[in-house]
């Protein structure tokens, strides 16, 4: 299971630096922290269970930062640019 949480590691890095190059600094900076957080626990060879605790507390916490962004900050627009 610490492979999984390499391999998202490495995925996260890649989505870090497309990010970056695509001048969106702040959603990269997000990224890296998640890569950090990946690679970190990919190290500590913690059990499957815990594993899996973790990465349902990561979704969940992913889903509440992402309904709360849609819902309050995200402002109504298809494609238009002021």
């Amino acid at each position: 299971m610490d492979k999984v949480y390499k391999t998202l590691g490495f995925w996260t890095a890649i989505f870090a630096v497309m990010f970056y190059v695509g001048g969106m600094d702040i959603v990269a900076f997000i990224f890296v922290a998640q890569t950090g957080f990946f690679i970190l626990l990919g190290y500590l060879n913690l059990s499957e269970r815990m594993y899996m605790y973790i990465f349902a507390a990561y979704l969940v916490i992913c889903w509440v930062g992402f309904t709360y962004y849609s819902t309050f900050l995200l402002e109504p627009g298809f494609g238009m640019h002021k």
